[in-house]
């Protein structure tokens, strides 16, 4: 059972599916820098300055003040809707990423087209022509 384990663990798709997650952790760590540090400070910039991801609504009444979404977690239930927005971003800008990967990958191995077949003559012509060959057999 070892070895078909082994067997199984050193297959191709198994080792390019372990390559992928890790490319793909490395990739999503480089996202989420790129939303917190670099996009959501613009958008907390319009939106008053304020840090996006620390957009909530308190759902208890015990919360005194204005503290950070962490902080207010741990205080009692809130509806983080800025960090759910930041996450939101997170997911469309890995999208987008992946969808220009692929279209770029697509264009690179995309076979050339067959030349199309010439469009048949109109019908007009068509008759026109067996017209013309009636006419030059008599």
């Amino acid at each position: 059972m070892l070895e078909e384990f082994k067997k199984f663990a050193m297959r191709g798709n198994v080792l390019d599916l372990a390559i992928g997650v890790i490319i793909g952790a490395a990739f999503g760590k480089i996202v989420d820098s790129i939303v917190s540090d670099l996009i959501m400070p613009v958008i907390g910039a319009i939106f008053g300055g304020l840090d996006f991801s620390n957009y909530y609504l308190p759902l208890t009444a015990h919360l005194e003040g204005h503290p950070a979404y962490a902080d207010a977690k741990k205080m009692g239930a809130v509806f983080g809707y800025g960090s759910f927005l930041t996450a939101a971003l997170n997911f469309l800008i890995v999208a987008f990423a992946l969808f220009l990967l692929i279209r770029g990958v697509n264009r690179l191995t995309a076979k050339p087209a067959a030349p199309a077949a010439p469009p048949p003559p109109p019908r007009e012509e068509v008759l026109l022509e067996e017209i013309r060959d009636i006419l030059a057999k008599r």
